[in-house]
């Protein structure tokens, strides 16, 4: 019901009307889960506006991926990232085997989550693709019949970039692009997503 309620009060005004977001190709959106969303990452408003491309219904069922040194470092932080977000928090320097460290996410899969991912790690430049990290393929790996869908924003980085704190408003275009699946191979897998991202990318840049 919290979850609910913050998509409902804060994420659908914040980002439908505040910024208002042009979804391109939104049909290629997972209507249920299991699903991994992967995203390029320019501002701390990108989780929200992935959320808010999804109906209400779902709300519960969508899980964002986020570092817990920084999501967890204070006690009103870590209440409203867990408990209104709903993350599901990742030590990004533990020492563990990189099965320990994916096992929370291959639960909420299992459990038909739909989890959001940024597989360059931390925020880059605005509206460019940074390199990805190969975490996503260990993560598939071991759920191999999720699909993973691609999805490239554009604006979110002028919007509220990093190191800013002020919003300003700004149209955000987002191409959402064919969902990808396991085929065996991690690096083939890593080579397969990255040219995915990168063609969005070039789509969005060619329409604007």
């Amino acid at each position: 019901m919290l979850r609910l309620l913050f998509h409902l009060i804060i994420v659908k005004p914040l980002v439908l009307i505040v910024l208002g977001i042009n979804a391109r190709n939104r049909h290629l959106l997972p209507a249920q889960g299991p699903a991994i969303l992967v995203a390029n990452h320019n501002s701390h408003l990108d989780t929200l506006a992935l959320i808010s491309l999804f109906p209400l219904h779902l709300a519960n069922k969508i899980r964002p991926v986020a570092a817990a040194d920084y999501f967890l470092r204070n006690r009103l932080l870590k209440w409203i990232a867990l408990n209104a977000i709903g993350i599901i928090p990742l030590e990004r320097h533990a020492s563990n085997k990189t099965s320990q460290l994916l096992k929370p996410l291959v639960e909420a899969l299992r459990r038909g989550d739909i989890l959001i991912l940024f597989p360059e790690g931390s925020r880059g430049e605005p509206e460019m693709l940074g390199k990805l990290k190969n975490g996503i393929a260990h993560l598939i790996s071991q759920c191999p019949e999720t699909p993973v869908v691609p999805i490239f924003f554009h604006g979110l980085g002028k919007a509220l970039p990093k190191g800013e704190i002020i919003l300003v408003p700004f149209i955000v275009d987002a191409f959402v692009g064919e969902a990808l699946y396991w085929e065996g191979n991690r690096r083939a897998f890593m080579e397969k997503l990255a040219k995915s991202m990168t063609k969005l990318q070039t789509e969005l840049a060619q329409r604007n």
